[in-house]
């Protein structure tokens, strides 16, 4: 793949505090990160978005069909010992945060592989670092922290124990948020992926580049 470095996940050991989980720094290639953020979507205030209501250019359209490959599906499936067949992908998109968003949280039952993937070329801040945390309660108790930067990737499969925040940050945070879900939550038109040129045909009518 020409953004996604598949690779680092087959390589990647896997950690078990608190929860099964694996941290893949620069799974974006380190030369693409700087042509996805120029082509990154539109977003203006913090929230999550599903791509398919963003604005973005090219390069991020490509990292989204990776995203959506066989190929990636059935790597983390290995890397988890599980089968992923019949469940389906959701995406999420987010450029701006707000200090309550790293609230301590854990994911819905109906979510069985999270993964997250960071977009801002360096982080300095000491808020805004995601962390699995073996209490709910302390967020200083973790087991994993990642610097939300540099195409670095987080994932982790959800149990009883996968709880996960960070510390109060507020400003620009590039994420996107991956999920592997059971199929009643996924949305009817979740598996009708665009294809690359569909997609650019109908993003670059909207965009200037």
């Amino acid at each position: 793949m020409r953004i996604l470095d598949i690779d680092k996940i087959r390589e990647a050991g896997l950690g078990s505090d608190p929860c099964e989980y694996m941290v893949v720094p620069r799974f974006i290639r380190p030369e693409m990160l700087e042509p996805i953020n120029r082509d990154f979507p539109d977003i203006d205030d913090p929230g999550n978005y599903p791509p398919e209501s963003l604005r973005f250019g090219p390069v991020f359209g490509e990292m989204l069909d990776e995203l959506g490959s066989d190929e990636l599906k059935e790597v983390i499936a290995d890397k988890f010992s599980m089968n992923l067949s019949g469940f389906p992908l959701q995406l999420t998109v987010r450029k701006y945060c707000e200090e309550s968003d790293g609230n301590v949280h854990n994911d819905s039952k109906l979510k069985v592989i999270t993964a997250l993937i960071y977009f801002d070329p360096v982080w300095t801040a000491a808020g805004g670092r995601l962390r699995l945390v073996r209490n709910p309660q302390n967020i200083d108790d973790y087991g994993a922290e990642v610097e939300p930067a540099g195409g670095n990737l987080l994932i982790f499969k959800r149990s009883e124990r996968s709880y996960h925040g960070f510390k109060p940050y507020a400003g620009e945070r590039r994420s996107l948020q991956m999920y592997y879900v059971r199929p009643k939550r996924a949305a009817p038109t979740q598996d009708k992926r665009l294809s690359l040129k569909k997609r650019l045909k109908r993003v670059l009518k909207v965009r200037p580049r």
